[in-house]
């Protein structure tokens, strides 16, 4: 006599979740924290309390250090946006931005041949060749672009030897972009390097093939591809170039004024105004948290293909 096995079906018989040691199924509620502590902690102490006390500062008009905290109204906020200091905010605004248009028309060239025609071999000592300035100190960087674009400095001695008149480059914003660009081209070249080198050559084949030539390739495959690391790039250079505070000081000489420099003399200059200072405080952060949400929105988008 033949004995038939009955069949058995797998979706029938869910598998039992594990459990722990403690016999409850699933995590345990403190292992998030445990490894979440130490960097929220972190956070707390020297991102989320000082931004609440410099908010709460902000709402005290013509408070200076060692007085009473009494909030009690917007004043330094309507203050920011009084003619003089709303031409500061717009050349900061005006220096960022052209910071970052120069970094993106110099930067892709660069990250697309290092990405896509240098020889693959040389590719990570290339990038690591653009990027060796930045282990050198910022300061160090500004104090040498002043040793170039002064009066006497190497710029216009090259000038005059091939019969050219000197220019007067340094302590203007010319010389305040040029030593921002060269500060941030590196960070904008990484992040078009990145997002370039995983671009889809078979899209660059496909157009090619289909009769498109290099201009109309590049306008309509490579750009849209990249259109990401385009904007995670303008975004990162913009953020930090319109907080910087070094090159501006340096090489915009004492006439220059920024937001970064702006707030410094509110806090630590003659004028003592922490409530003022405070408010512009708010509003850089505001500013720099609106361009990381759209950072966060548009920089890690997959392209269209």
């Amino acid at each position: 006599m033949s004995t038939q096995i009955p069949s058995v079906n797998p979706s029938s018989n869910p598998p039992v979740p594990a459990k722990n040691p403690s016999g409850k199924v699933g995590q345990r509620w403190w292992e998030p924290l445990l490894l979440l502590g130490p960097s929220g902690l972190w956070l707390l102490l020297l991102l989320v309390l000082p931004t609440l006390v410099i908010f709460e500062l902000s709402l005290v008009p013509g408070i200076k250090p060692g007085q009473v905290v009494n909030p009690s109204g917007i004043e330094n906020y309507i203050q920011a946006f009084q003619p003089v200091y709303l031409r500061v905010i717009l050349r900061s605004l005006f220096l960022a931005f052209g910071t970052t248009v120069i970094c993106l028309l110099l930067g892709f060239p660069v990250a697309y041949w290092i990405a896509l025609l240098s020889p693959k071999r040389w590719r990570n000592l290339l990038v690591v060749a653009f990027v060796l300035p930045l282990w050198t100190s910022s300061l160090l960087r500004t104090y040498a672009w002043i040793t170039i674009l002064r009066r006497s400095g190497v710029l216009n001695t090259i000038l005059g030897n091939i019969g050219i008149p000197p220019v007067d480059i340094l302590y203007t914003d010319t010389a305040v972009i040029i030593g921002m660009s060269y500060g941030l081209l590196p960070y904008m070249v990484l992040i078009l390097y990145a997002s370039l080198e995983k671009l889809d050559r078979r899209l660059l084949e496909a157009a090619a093939d289909l009769g498109a030539n290099p201009v109309q390739t590049f306008l309509k495959v490579t750009i849209p591809q990249s259109l990401p690391g385009i904007a995670a790039g303008s975004l990162l250079v913009f953020i930090t170039g319109l907080g910087d505070f070094v090159d501006p000081e340096l090489l915009g000489g004492a006439s220059s004024m920024t937001v970064s420099r702006l707030i410094y003399n509110q806090f630590l200059g003659a004028t003592q105004n922490w409530g003022f200072g405070s408010a512009l405080s708010m509003l850089l952060i505001m500013a720099v948290s609106i361009a990381i949400a759209l950072l966060i929105r548009y920089g890690e988008a997959t392209p269209q293909r």
